[in-house]
C-alpha cells in the first residue's frame, strides 16, 4: 500500500471539544453587606433614641405616684396643670412669636446679604466671609454682658424684642453663607435673560431667582426657628417678667431646689417638642435639599 493510500485510509483526527469557560468567581464589593449588618446598628440606635421619648410620654400620661411601665389609666392632668397653673399657654405664645419673627428677619436679611456675596465682587469680600465664619466660634455666653448693657441703654430689657434681635444676629452668619452658596447654584444667565427682556435687577431676582431658592429659604428659616425656640440663655438673662418668658425658661421653673414634679416636667417637654416635630415632618424634603445645596462650594 502506498503512502498516499495509507493516508486516505487513516481516520481523520477528532477535534477536542473545548471545555465551557468557568464562571469567574464573584467578589463581594465593600458596599454589598448583609442586611442584618445594616439593620442591627440602626435598630440599636433607634432603640436608644426612642426610649427617652417613651419615658417622657410615660411620665406625662400616667397618674402621679404611679410606677407602672405602661401609661394606664391615661390621664391628662399634668398637661392641664402646666398649661393653666404654670402659665405654659403664655410661654407657648411668646415662643411662637419669638420664633416666627426671628425666622422672618433672619431670612430677609440673609437673603439680601447672601445675594450680595454671590453676585458681586468687592475688595473686602474674602475678609468679610472669613469674619462670618469666625463669628461661629464665639459662644453666646461671652457676649451676654455687652448685650445686656446695650439693651439696657435702649430700654429693651424684659422685652421680647431683645430676644428677637439677639437671636437674629447670632443666626445671620451661617444663614447668609448657606443662602449665598445656594444662589451661586442658580445660573447667572437666567438673570441676564430677564434683563434682556426688560426686567431690572430686583424684578429679575423676584421672578427668576427667588422661586428657585425655596428649599434654601426653608432650610435657613427652619434652622433659625428651632434655634430661637430652644434657646434658653438669652431668655433667662434678658426677661424678668413671667408673662414675657418662653418655654425653655418655663421648663426651668418646674425644677425646684428640693423636688421636681416629673409629671409636669414631662408634660412641658412634650408641649415644647411636638410643634417642632410636626413642622419638621412637613418640611423635611425641602430641608434636606436646602442644606445639601447650600453646602456645595460655589
Amino acid at each position: 500500500m502506498s503512502v498516499k493510500e495509507a493516508t486516505k485510509a487513516a481516520p481523520a483526527p477528532t477535534r477536542a471539544t473545548p471545555e465551557p469557560p468557568r464562571p469567574a468567581k464573584r467578589h463581594r464589593n465593600w458596599d454589598e453587606v448583609p442586611r442584618w449588618q445594616i439593620y442591627l446598628p440602626l435598630g440599636i440606635y433607634l432603640l436608644f433614641t426612642l426610649i427617652p421619648f417613651y419615658w417622657i410620654l410615660l411620665f406625662s400620661l400616667r397618674p402621679a405616684g404611679s410606677t407602672s411601665l405602661v401609661p394606664w389609666p391615661v390621664t391628662f392632668d399634668h398637661f392641664e396643670k402646666v398649661w393653666t397653673e404654670r402659665s405654659f399657654g403664655t410661654y407657648f405664645q411668646n415662643s411662637v412669636l419669638v420664633g416666627v419673627v426671628t425666622l422672618l428677619m433672619t431670612t430677609l436679611v440673609a437673603l439680601a446679604g447672601g445675594y450680595a456675596l454671590a453676585r458681586f465682587n468687592f475688595r473686602i469680600k474674602r475678609a468679610f466671609m472669613l469674619g462670618l465664619l469666625c463669628s461661629q466660634f464665639v459662644p453666646g455666653a461671652l457676649l451676654l454682658v455687652p448685650l445686656f448693657e446695650i439693651f439696657a441703654e435702649l430700654q429693651m430689657i424684659n422685652s421680647l424684642g431683645s430676644i428677637i434681635i439677639a437671636e437674629t444676629v447670632f443666626q445671620l452668619p451661617l444663614s447668609m453663607i448657606l443662602i449665598s452658596n445656594f444662589i451661586k447654584n442658580v445660573p447667572y444667565s437666567l438673570e441676564e435673560a430677564a434683563w434682556v427682556d426688560g426686567c431690572n435687577r430686583m424684578t429679575a431676582f423676584r421672578i427668576v431667582v427667588l422661586p428657585l431658592l425655596r428649599p434654601g429659604l426653608i432650610a435657613v428659616g427652619s434652622f433659625a426657628f428651632v434655634h430661637s425656640w430652644n434657646h434658653f440663655l438669652f431668655a433667662l438673662m434678658f426677661l424678668n417678667n413671667q408673662e414675657k418668658q418662653t418655654i425653655p425658661v418655663g421648663l426651668n421653673t418646674l425644677m425646684g431646689a428640693d423636688s421636681v414634679d416629673l409629671g409636669a416636667l414631662a408634660a412641658g417637654g412634650i408641649i415644647a417638642a411636638v410643634p417642632v416635630v410636626i413642622v419638621f415632618a412637613f418640611i423635611q424634603k425641602w430641608l434636606i435639599t436646602g442644606f445639601s445645596a447650600g453646602a456645595v462650594k460655589g
